[in-house]
């Protein structure tokens, strides 16, 4: 694609200037911004920036949430050459530090205090970083550290020096080539330091346009855009499809309005990791437990002809005229006001990816009339490797190729992709580029997978995680940890999974339950709890994940190549897995060497034969304070299923 994205902007305000391209929600009330609003707002915050003295190749960071000013702050830092680098807006002052350094970073623009107390107490450590910039002044007032200054500042002086340079932006923007260098977005860390991917205009307009063209956007979708903009993901969807489609984006008030905005904008294009389906799903089923008995079996008699007949509908199978009847009647009673209540009355097309989705909660929004998808794709990659088209869609698979992308499979059964969308390099690592990136342009993914006779990708877990137990009866069984993870979580009941057993004689896992889905359990029971802990090491509970556990067992019995790997002892963690106490990444991706190295007594405690095991951990909070929380959990023992004897029962039904 010969664009870049201010050019993009440029080219949707010309053509469409009064058509509203953005909008996001203040106090309750919707603002809009239309597209030749938005590109005066580049311009004046570019020349600004430029009087301030930023100049083409250099990095700058932002940080924040979905906002308006801020996607207009990433467009003006391109028009000028700049390179903007999108940050997490959840971390710790602490983790700012290192992308800050590594970039040589002299500016930063942020939304609100949150974001300057984090630069302010880390300004020490970062002796490039000379200019912050904020968006929301509340809070703020009395801060008269240097360097500090509302970005109205810059718009101010933006707009005086463009009446004077009048075509100093078009200049800038026309000197700026698409095999430019666009933005940087920093890994999650999840195996140590973040690496900072490169992305030129090219790879990402490539990869955006290769998603636009297979789904056929237009102008007309609607997005919703609440994920991080440090993730790419966020980007593509909400940034470079935007810009290439012209198509609105809102962005919610905060992240606990996000249910309320959705039902209010009711997109059309929608993307969300598995846990956010997970958690609707879980609270759907909340809710009709609670519910009456006419609901309730109106509910269980609509979902058992919603599976049988709606997953047929959406592959555009045939369906008889009676079972289209009936369909049609449980769409007016059920599957209607189910779509509404999620906020999914209108979506054409919904994306879910980082994580396998279980096939039940799959089924689930198949069944009800939502086209929810898989895609397979990586930040190097920018996002778009593979993708399912309407009518091909099984849980199994992640789709087939998009336009451009290569895909082949290595002797060691690692997934190479060569794709217009690859990332440039690692910023100053050039080891660690040629490392993954070869001359010829392939990239190794380090995910372990094969290709089936249509072409359809199957992933099964990354390259480096696949192991074998050692000793045993199960000795060189394969494990596959992700996948035994993924499985444990397709029940609502379980939020995590961390599982170990390459070199052991067995698996064994450690869990975290769903707090809310296990908390209503309980209160339907009438069983009394003081919090996550106390409700975690109950007897009940256990009792409860040891269902889920062996259901697993069952399941992997049926496969031949990993019924060797069924889990023999679990345990239910006194804590949540959290970002800020370093057990997850800012994606969410579970930490599991860091996991083992800091819960080494429980680990030892599963294979050591004990049936408890005392723990002392510490908890971070994002304000910097902590806590020690002490706590005796229990570990169970798993029943194991010969796979000679496996029958085809155990599966779950939503």
């Amino acid at each position: 694609m010969s664009s870049t994205f201010p050019r993009l902007l440029l080219q949707q305000a010309r053509q469409r200037p009064d058509v509203v391209a953005i909008r996001e929600k203040r106090y309750g009330i919707w603002q809009t911004m239309n597209w030749h609003e938005l590109s005066e707002f580049m311009s004046h915050m570019a020349c600004g920036l430029h009087e301030a003295g930023l100049r083409r190749g250099e990095h700058v960071a932002v940080i924040g949430s979905n906002r308006i000013r801020l996607y207009g702050a990433l467009l003006a830092i391109q028009a000028l050459g700049a390179i903007p680098v999108p940050m997490y807006e959840d971390s710790v002052a602490a983790e700012y530090a290192f992308p800050i350094n590594n970039a040589g970073m002299r500016f930063a623009l942020v939304e609100d205090q949150e974001q300057v107390d984090k630069l302010l107490q880390i300004r020490e450590q970062c002796p490039t970083l000379q200019a912050i910039y904020y968006d929301e002044p509340r809070g703020l007032r009395n801060y008269s550290e240097p360097g500090l200054a509302s970005s109205d500042v810059l718009l101010e002086a933006g707009q005086a020096f463009l009446a004077g340079h009048p075509g100093f932006i078009e200049g800038e923007i026309e000197a700026t080539q698409p095999g430019d260098v666009a933005s940087m977005f920093f890994t999650s860390g999840t195996t140590g330091t973040p690496k900072g991917v490169v992305h030129t205009y090219f790879s990402l307009i490539s990869s955006a346009q290769a998603g636009a063209d297979f789904d056929g956007l237009t102008s007309g979708e609607e997005v919703l855009a609440y994920l991080p903009p440090a993730w790419i993901g966020q980007i593509i969807f909400s940034y470079a499809q935007w810009l290439l489609c012209g198509y609105v984006v809102s962005c919610p008030e905060a992240a606990s309005t996000v249910d309320i905005d959705l039902k209010e904008i009711g997109p059309t294009y929608f993307f969300a990791p598995p846990r956010v389906f997970e958690a609707r799903l879980t609270s759907i089923l909340i809710r009709m437990e609670d519910a009456g008995w006419v609901k309730r079996t109106l509910f269980a008699a609509c979902m058992r002809l919603a599976r049988r007949v709606g997953p047929r509908r959406m592959n555009g199978q045939s369906v008889n005229p009676l079972e289209r009847l009936m369909y049609g009647l449980g769409d007016l009673l059920v599957y209607g006001p189910l779509r509404n209540s999620l906020g999914f009355s209108r979506i054409r097309i919904a994306y879910t990816a980082g994580e396998a989705i279980g096939p039940d909660l799959f089924t689930f929004y198949r069944s009800i009339g939502i086209n929810l998808k898989q895609l397979y794709g990586m930040t190097e990659a920018a996002v778009f490797v593979c993708l399912q088209p309407d009518h091909d869609v099984d849980v199994e698979s992640v789709g087939v190729p998009v336009k451009g992308v290569e895909l082949k499979v290595a002797d060691n059964g690692e997934i190479l992709v060569r794709s217009p969308g690859m990332f440039k390099e690692y910023y100053k690592e050039p080891a660690a580029t040629a490392e993954v990136l070869g001359e010829d342009g392939w990239y190794h993914t380090s995910d372990a997978g094969y290709l089936d006779d249509a072409g359809r990708l199957h992933i099964i877990d990354r390259v480096k995680d696949v192991g074998r137990l050692s000793g045993g009866a199960n000795d060189g069984a394969m494990f596959a940890p992700k996948y035994i993870e993924n499985m444990l979580k397709f029940y609502p009941q379980i939020k995590e999974a961390v599982a170990y057993g390459h070199g052991r004689e067995r698996v064994c896992v450690m869990l975290n339950i769903d707090y809310e889905a296990v908390g209503n359990w309980a209160e339907r029971r009438g069983l009394p709890y003081t919090g996550y802990t106390d409700l975690a090491q109950k007897v009940e509970v256990y009792e409860l994940m040891q269902d889920c556990v062996e259901k697993v067992n069952q399941q992997l019995s049926r496969d031949a190549r990993l019924s060797g790997s069924q889990i023999h002892r679990f345990l239910v963690l006194h804590k949540e897995l959290d970002a800020d106490d370093g057990e997850l990444t800012r994606t969410n991706k579970v930490r599991r060497k860091h996991i083992e190295e800091k819960y080494r007594p429980l680990v030892d405690a599963l294979y050591g034969g004990l049936e408890q095991q005392d723990i002392e951990t510490t908890i971070h909070f994002e304000d910097g304070r902590s806590t020690r929380i002490r706590a005796t959990l229990s570990i169970r023992d798993a029943r194991t299923v010969d796979p000679a004897s496996s029958d085809a029962n155990g599966a779950r039904h939503v």
